[in-house]
């Protein structure tokens, strides 16, 4: 039985679901593909992704190739009710709710578990983590797993090196088609989404600081030069350095940059990227915000402790009155800022991403015999067909090789 908050929110969810449909045209064949062959049925997916209406798309999709599907979302604030609602009216199992308590949060984990889930959707690794951990007797029933993003899948890796991952979890987030558009273009656009509609600041003629230069810290950084910010990058890898020297931002580490900036992304998965030391060198009125997966880029703990008082300065933005009489404004009680504040990533950046997700769980039910514990990349094949589909549905086209030059290459 689902949990969510109210099932009269069903028709406002619906109506987002049938917006991001009408742009996510892969994902659309693909559940048309479905429909027919069912490569779901008899399967259970336990899915746990940021619950709003892509998201909720990607279920239905599943559950048109015969899945029972059971879903929650993967971060307490990035819920929306309405979607959730929806999904449930649809006659899906969700358990998830906006504003879960931590007990709440992991009890809504563990109700798409229990079933006994075939299939695992991850985002983050709280259902492999659980599974692995309070759940072990699971285990037998799972044929493997898709993990979307980046920080689920350095605990993946930490598990596969430890030699305690039990079943084969697919690294969803390194395919060409999520991390290069999804974590870089998608995370660009929609950070500066949440940031822009929770402060409604002007970017122009700030300082942006964006912590980390990954594919998600440049998808930010460009967006933010865009906006007409001048931009730093802090790093700890030389060569991203370079690169975003190259790419014509300033590079210097956080404790020069703290007294610099006027507003802070963290974007790199590691925890007290922006701690107190750095808090107390800020500006009046600096505005700090997390695109990370959990919310320890920024220490809150630190800055609680550093602050006389602690006020709310507006929907989604907390200030901070500290000893030294500063204030400092976090955004999304340090949590993801396009999810927490705004409706994540486009619905086009998400056709490609969920595409992946799809075509990577069927891959594993084709296979589930011949598949071994442990992390694997997805198939090429599978990445190649879902660009392929993207760029038709984009009017674009290719040159095809011509037979001199495939012996010219080797090929």
């Amino acid at each position: 039985m689902s949990q969510i908050r109210d099932i009269s929110l069903a028709p406002e969810g619906e109506k987002k679901i049938e917006w991001v449909k009408r742009y996510m045209p892969v994902l659309r064949s693909i559940e048309e593909e479905f429909i027919k062959t069912k490569p779901f049925e008899g399967i259970k997916i336990a899915l746990s992704v940021h619950m709003e209406a892509k998201t909720a798309y990607l279920c239905r999709v599943m559950a048109a190739g015969g899945a029972e599907m059971h879903v929650t979302g993967c971060n307490p604030l990035s819920t929306q009710d309405d979607v959730a609602a929806a999904v449930a009216a649809g006659g899906i199992d969700v358990h998830a709710w906006y504003g879960a308590t931590p007990e709440e949060y992991e009890n809504h984990l563990l109700s798409v578990l229990e079933p006994g889930a075939n299939i695992i959707i991850d985002d983050g690794g709280d259902l492999v983590n659980l599974l692995h951990t309070k759940l072990t007797h699971l285990i037998p029933n799972v044929i493997g797993g898709c993990e979307e993003t980046t920080t689920g899948i350095h605990r993946l890796r930490q598990m596969a090196h430890a030699g305690t991952l039990k079943f084969p979890m697919i690294t969803v987030n390194d395919a060409d088609c999520k991390h290069l558009f999804d974590n870089r273009y998608g995370t660009g656009q929609s950070v500066w989404d949440g940031i822009n509609r929770t402060t409604n600041l002007i970017v122009a003629g700030k300082t942006v600081v964006v912590a980390g230069y990954g594919w998600c810290g440049r998808g930010v950084a460009m967006r933010a030069k865009g906006l007409g910010a001048k931009v730093i990058v802090t790093e700890i890898d030389p060569v991203k350095a370079i690169e975003a020297i190259m790419d014509g931002f300033t590079v210097m580490p956080m404790i020069e940059a703290a007294p610099l900036g006027d507003m802070f992304v963290c974007v790199t998965g590691c925890c007290s990227v922006i701690n107190g030391e750095h808090m107390e060198l800020m500006r009046d009125g600096a505005v700090l915000c997390n695109a990370g997966h959990f919310d320890v880029e920024i220490n809150l703990t630190e800055l609680t402790q550093m602050s006389e008082s602690i006020f709310n300065a507006r929907r989604n933005i907390d200030g901070y009155k500290l000893k030294n009489g500063k204030t400092i404004f976090v955004l999304a009680q340090g949590r993801l800022v396009n999810l927490a504040s705004g409706d994540g990533h486009p619905a086009e950046i998400m056709d490609m991403s969920f595409a992946i997700q799809a075509m990577s769980a069927k891959y594993l039910c084709d296979n589930r015999n011949g598949l071994k514990p442990g992390v694997i990349a997805v198939p090429r094949e599978i990445d190649e067909h879902v660009a392929q589909r993207k760029l038709a549905s984009l009017g674009g086209a290719l040159d095809t090789l011509t037979e001199e030059q495939r012996i010219y290459l080797g090929i």
